[in-house]
């Protein structure tokens, strides 16, 4: 736009020099004229020369603004990429960081589950040390309830105990009436079987559990069946 701007101009300076050489011939005489002439054309030969200098310079100049405008362009293409490539590596960072959060709370949740099943463990462990050694005191008492009671006491599956009374019935001394004690989870006595059965072993499953008083538990069983018995014949 420059370059065709500065020609547009030297061909009105070149009109302006014809005019003004048409109204110097009406005034001059010929010497004057062809010194005139002489000047011109030195004139125009230097305008030409410099009009050529000029416009190789104006197109030197668009040349470079273009050669501009490409760096400035390929700038901008490179930033563009700089920052979808910024982009790009937030969004990764960001994901290496969830999963470092992810990787720490599920190890904190392996790490909380391993510490509840260690105190499970020794809860059980617990429990079941308590539950044999009152197995173990049950089978020491066992003379004792043979010898008073006419009761038989086996170990069965599970660390069950089986409770075989006998000489209730006078008329069949040596039919069995059973039950099967364990200790639950909680640690309590549990009846889990009794032949014939009792309305009342509920009660008395109760009862012992409140009071620990075993002997009185065996007892009191005892004495349901003997009563059972007596119905039973009545």
């Amino acid at each position: 736009m420059a370059h065709t701007k500065t020609e547009d101009e030297i061909a009105l300076f070149e009109r302006e020099i014809k005019e003004f050489w048409t109204k110097l011939k009406g005034i001059y005489g010929t010497e004057q004229i062809s010194q005139t002439l002489a000047l011109r054309d030195s004139c125009k030969e230097s305008i030409k020369v410099l009009s050529e200098k000029w416009s190789k310079k104006l197109k030197e100049g668009d040349l470079m603004v273009d050669k501009i405008q490409e760096y400035s362009n390929e700038i901008l293409q490179q930033n563009q990429r700089i920052s979808e490539n910024q982009e790009h590596l937030t969004e990764i960072q960001s994901n290496l960081n969830r999963e470092k959060e992810q990787k720490k709370d599920l190890t904190d949740s392996i790490q909380e589950l391993k510490e509840e099943l260690m105190k499970k463990k020794e809860i059980i462990s617990s429990k079941n040390k308590a539950a044999k050694e009152r197995v173990e005191r049950l089978c020491k008492s066992k003379e004792l309830f043979e010898e008073r009671l006419g009761l038989e006491i086996r170990r069965i599956h599970n660390e069950q105990l089986q409770f075989i009374f006998r000489h209730i019935d006078h008329k069949d001394p040596d039919k069995p009436y059973v039950f099967t004690l364990s200790i639950n989870e909680q640690g309590d006595y549990e009846v889990t079987s009794c032949t014939p059965p009792l309305d009342c072993i509920a009660e008395f499953q109760l009862k012992v559990r409140e009071t620990n008083n075993f002997s009185a538990f065996v007892a009191n069983i005892r004495k349901a069946f003997t009563a059972l018995s007596y119905k039973q014949s009545a």
